[in-house]
């Protein structure tokens, strides 16, 4: 698949990983607080985002390594992009929380989600998602 075709479906495959995240974020929220509710709901996301990306995205570029260590590979490499993200989602809060209530948790997870999605796809297409060398 040509790299323009993969952002693409890399950017879909994030949309399915956004609505997971909302709604593990809101429905954990009343439990754990937002702070707390949005590292669990990233938890969710990045594995959903891991498994469509694994079978649809990058389903060609399999590097022959096992499910499990591709799996900690892309999460430990999804951290600089959820670095960025929760800065983002954090300063969302603080800045239009008061204004937008329940709103600007959702919001922050949207805005959060494509700050970070260049710096995620270039991580998962050239070190999690690499064609095994012969």
């Amino acid at each position: 698949m040509k790299i323009g075709r993969q952002f693409i479906s890399f950017a879909l495959v994030g949309v399915a990983g956004l609505v997971v995240d909302l709604g593990v974020l809101y429905l954990l929220q009343p439990t754990f607080g937002w702070y707390v509710a949005r590292v669990l709901s990233f938890m969710a996301a990045v594995t959903t985002t891991w498994a469509l990306n694994r079978q649809f995205t990058f389903a060609d570029r399999h590097s022959g390594q096992s499910i499990v260590r591709e799996y900690a590979r892309y999460l430990l490499t999804m951290l600089a992009g959820a670095a960025v993200n929760y800065a983002v989602y954090v300063l969302t809060l603080h800045w239009l929380g008061d204004s937008l209530g329940r709103l600007a948790p959702g919001l922050g997870v949207a805005f959060g989600s494509v700050a970070g999605m260049a710096l995620n796809f270039l991580s998962a297409r050239f070190l999690v998602f690499k064609v095994a060398k012969p």
